[in-house]
């Protein structure tokens, strides 16, 4: 069984008996995630560390998109209540990347392919993809490259 996954079930368990209704109610969720990750598909299989913090990204993504949704249609609570759920994943994320790391990484990545404008894109970004995964997310990635071509 994966660390992350006995980590999670660990916490849910001492959020659960603290009676931290929101943590255990998050970590019920994205366990439920895990679950059905693992059972998806032809056969069902035990993921691996960094199948599990797919999922997690996945839900934190979920839970930021759904906090603007929940801004712009004027509900704060929700909003509030989907940023908490969000900072409770993002416990188990990796360290997001800070900006000027993020352009450093882009920089390098735009010397080693030789990109030289907007065409180049697809090559920089399969450079900074792996790098970067897990990290920072798809859109701020992109961001930073077409400002270093652009």
């Amino acid at each position: 069984m994966s660390d992350l996954k006995d980590r999670l079930r660990a916490d849910l368990t001492a959020a659960m008996k603290a009676r931290d209704a929101l943590r255990a109610s998050t970590l019920r969720m994205t366990l439920t995630e895990v679950t059905n990750a693992e059972v998806a598909g032809a056969t069902a299989r035990e993921l691996s560390d960094a199948e599990v913090l797919e999922v997690l990204d996945k839900e934190a993504k979920k839970r930021r998109e759904a906090a603007e949704a929940f801004d712009q249609a004027g509900r704060a609570e929700l909003a509030t209540k989907e940023r908490s759920e969000g900072e409770i994943l993002a416990e188990y994320l990796p360290a997001q990347l800070s900006e000027d790391e993020l352009a450093g990484i882009v920089r390098a990545a735009v010397t080693e392919a030789g990109a030289s404008g907007m065409k180049d894109m697809g090559k920089v970004m399969k450079i900074v993809q792996p790098q970067v995964k897990g990290r920072a997310e798809g859109g701020r990635v992109a961001a930073a490259v077409r400002a270093q071509l652009g």
